[in-house]
């Protein structure tokens, strides 16, 4: 598999503050990789840092095989297209001006993708209307056209939703999803909004303290996410050869704890166990959603 972005023990420090402290990230090509991670994480330090904005204290990270101290940074970081914090957009100039803009300062010689990139986010009718008279979700799809005007592989938005109503959520969402799955576009997203980001991320990062302290796909996050009932036991292994008698999904913990995966009526379930003498001291119903999963990860604490 194809690494387009890897960090190796990426630090930056501010005086005595440290935003990012030996932070490893890997992104496979093809990913909708979600970086989540509380205010004050490192998650923007990071971005900055991978988009050039800033150097590194120490630590390094390559781009589609690109080392960040090679001179071939460059021209990796042209297969890049990226919204930092807030779109950069002109708001006196159109839709479309602003899209010519942006193809003249990369260096994009001919317009013809305009009209495309308009229908791609949805703002091919928006004609001589202001950017400044658009509505935030129509800001933000905006900023993603002018970040895909070099027509990138690799795109990196900064809390796309963020402050966006319902409407405008689903509409970047199923943008994000199109440029995914029919332009083969690898995406990173950082975001607060946990449960949409669950819709659409394939992998993850957690990010606590300017440290990723678990990357993890989807279907492992589902995994472990699913609904179970966790068994307190005093001898698991006759359990086990229940469970595997009945293919009921099961994972050994410890010899004193097992968890039962899939949707279970607990007195029946209980009482089948019974029937073959198999008695838990404890069981108990369990089924986390990604922001439980994430402040269990990290502790606890606040998730702003």
């Amino acid at each position: 598999m194809e690494i387009v972005l890897e960090t190796n023990n990426l630090e930056k420090r501010y005086k005595d503050f440290r935003a990012l402290n030996h932070a490893n990230i890997h992104i496979e090509k093809g990913a909708i990789y979600g970086l989540i991670g509380k205010n004050g994480a490192g998650k923007t330090t990071l971005i900055r840092i991978i988009c050039g904005l800033q150097e590194p204290t120490s630590g390094s990270y390559i781009i589609y095989g690109k080392r960040n101290n090679s001179t071939d940074i460059i021209n990796a970081r042209k297969r890049m297209g990226a919204i930092i914090e807030t779109p950069s957009i002109y708001g006196e100039m159109t839709a479309r001006d602003n899209i010519i803009l942006q193809y003249k300062l990369v260096g994009m010689p001919e317009y013809d993708g305009v009209n495309e990139l308009l229908k791609l986010v949805g703002l091919e009718n928006t004609g001589k209307k202001k950017a400044k008279d658009f509505s935030l979700g129509m800001k933000q799809r905006l900023g993603i056209a002018i970040a895909l005007a070099n027509n990138p592989d690799f795109l990196i938005l900064d809390e796309p939703i963020n402050g966006l109503d319902p409407q405008g959520i689903i509409e970047i969402r199923e943008l994000i999803l199109k440029l995914n799955k029919e332009k083969r576009i690898t995406i990173l997203i950082s975001s607060h909004y946990l449960d949409e980001l669950s819709k659409i991320a394939t992998h993850y990062g957690f990010l606590d303290s300017g440290s990723i302290i678990q990357e993890i796909t989807s279907e492992e996050l589902m995994k472990k996410m699913e609904h179970k009932l966790i068994l307190k036991v005093s001898d698991e292994k006759e359990f086990v050869k229940y469970f595997e008698k009945n293919k009921i999904s099961y994972e050994v913990v410890d010899s004193k704890t097992i968890n039962v995966y899939g949707k279970y009526n607990l007195s029946k379930f209980i009482n089948e166990l019974s029937k073959k003498n198999l008695i838990a001291d404890e069981i108990h119903e369990q089924q986390e959603s990604l922001e439980n999963y994430y402040m269990n990860l990290i502790g606890g604490g606040n998730n702003d």
